[in-house]
């Protein structure tokens, strides 16, 4: 199984390095092994003629995998959401530390996957339960950018203004934030990002999905709850004094 993939590029960790020649280098070796069944973490919005270098690169690393194995079974989720995310973590370490937060594509819509259902999508394709092929992994509710954050603010129990911004201002800050990938540090945006941002992040219109692999995609407001408490005001004993101030 391949499930190498960066969001931002430092050093030689580059997106052709690691999301296309990385699957194509996996596959072909796995193929002279004579390896049978191979897994291939990839992503929506994969697109060859994308303008996101993120998206032509997971296309082009797709089509290597199919190339070298073609019986492989490629998973292609949506934002991924769990203990450990990239996302909502972020986006609620930002509410502890500032009045408001902005959104570059407030309207463009995801559909969160829980960490554990793709996990699961993989094993069983891994032991030879899913035939061979695409499939775009998608929770149950398509959301937007503005209710995904919503919602978080909701459970971490803070109110703060969401900014929109558009799309040329947030492409400025992405240009200076990049400064941070040179000394290792992952920046807030990247201009190759704002072109993600521009495209909804659902599956698509007849794709395979979770159904055909026989799996129920969790909602996210079961399981944002279990790890998102700690950025409440009062972390894990929030509840208690929520409580408390009913009692009196």
């Amino acid at each position: 199984m391949n499930c190498v993939g960066v969001l931002w590029q430092n050093g030689r960790n580059t997106f052709e390095a690691t999301q296309a020649d990385g699957a194509a280098r996996a596959a072909r070796i796995a193929a002279e092994a004579g390896v049978e069944r191979f897994v291939h973490i990839s992503a929506i919005g994969t697109d060859a003629d994308s303008e996101s270098e993120y998206a032509r690169t997971k296309a082009a690393g797709e089509a290597a995998v199919l190339d070298s194995m073609p019986d492989a079974v490629i998973l292609r989720p949506s934002v991924i959401f769990g203990t450990e995310d990239g996302f909502f973590n972020q986006f609620a370490g930002l509410a502890r530390l500032t009045p408001a937060l902005p959104l570059v594509g407030g309207a463009t819509r995801f559909q969160p996957v829980w960490v554990e259902d793709v996990a699961e999508a993989a094993a069983r394709a891994t032991v030879g339960d899913v035939q061979p092929g695409i499939y775009e992994l998608g929770g149950p509710r398509v959301a937007t950018f503005r209710d995904c954050m919503e919602l978080m603010l909701g459970i971490i129990r803070r109110r703060r203004m969401l900014i929109d911004l558009p799309f040329f201002v947030a492409n400025i800050i992405a240009t200076f934030s990049q400064v941070t990938a040179w000394v290792g540090v992952q920046p807030l945006l990247t201009p190759d990002q704002i072109k993600l941002l521009r495209k909804d992040n659902v599956v698509s219109e007849g794709a395979q999905g979770f159904e055909a692999i026989g799996i129920t995609p969790t909602a996210m407001e079961g399981v944002l709850e279990s790890y998102l408490y700690a950025y409440r005001p009062y972390g894990q004993y929030t509840a208690l004094s929520e409580s408390h101030k009913v009692d009196t």
